[in-house]
């Protein structure tokens, strides 16, 4: 996936950062797939990024886990159920590598600041923000675009169009989505003005061991980023 997408992404122009995890800790079931864990899977996304050349980012959920994870890749990411945990904001600051918060569900956008100034205390500056929807009743995310300025007074943000489909849970032991209204989202987020876009691909969804109800499919991929690097070279004229 790493190798079909850097494809598509250098045709484009486009500068791209391949994501993934090496332990899913927050899934819905315990019996879901959570990956190979913290010691094979990051000597996997070290493999890998040195076979490609991309930068790669990945999930940390434990401040023991910030030093490891950081040997391996470029960006270390808060999960959004995590964004409020200190200890992990600062662990992950002090490494030095470029930090992804993102904003928690039940989190107001201008609430962010606190994380964003958790991570800076370490004197890491290299902090960004990822909107991935709100919670909205049960199972139901929506995304308050104003969010998006409001964060972005306060660091860079990536807007996640395939986590804000999603339907937490919403399936009995993992969760739903609604990947036909990913393009819809990340059309109007890039009108808004963000600097990045986080996107879950699969080139079968259906076979995907983590987050398919939501995934973008590959052949979709390469049609949509041409339709939204339109809408941002309009939108900055």
């Amino acid at each position: 996936m790493a190798e079909a997408i850097q494809r598509i992404t250098s045709d484009l122009g486009v500068p791209y950062v391949f994501k993934a995890s090496y332990d899913k800790a927050n899934r819905t079931s315990v019996k879901s797939f959570r990956g190979p864990g913290l010691k094979e899977g990051t000597a996997i996304l070290g493999r890998l990024a040195r076979d490609t050349g991309l930068p790669v980012l990945t999930d940390v959920h434990e401040p023991g886990h910030c030093e490891v994870a950081a040997d391996a890749v470029d960006v270390l990411q808060i999960p959004a159920f995590l964004c409020r945990q200190t200890d992990l904001l600062v662990a992950a600051g002090k490494t030095g590598r470029a930090v992804n918060i993102k904003k928690g569900q039940f989190v107001a956008p201008w609430d962010m600041q606190h994380p964003v100034e958790k991570v800076r205390s370490t004197g890491n500056e290299r902090v960004f923000l990822t909107e991935r929807g709100a919670s909205f009743g049960y199972n139901t995310l929506v995304v308050d675009y104003r969010s998006l300025p409001v964060m972005r007074a306060m660091a860079p943000v990536v807007f996640d169009g395939t986590h804000s489909v999603q339907q937490p849970s919403a399936a009995g032991g993992v969760s739903g989505g609604q990947p036909e209204f990913i393009p819809l989202l990340a059309r109007a987020a890039v009108a808004a003005g963000v600097d990045g876009l986080f996107l879950e691909v699969h080139d079968n969804p259906a076979e995907a061991k983590s987050d398919g109800a939501n995934a973008l499919r590959l052949d979709l991929l390469k049609p949509l980023l041409e339709r939204l690097l339109a809408i941002d070279e309009a939108a900055k004229k």
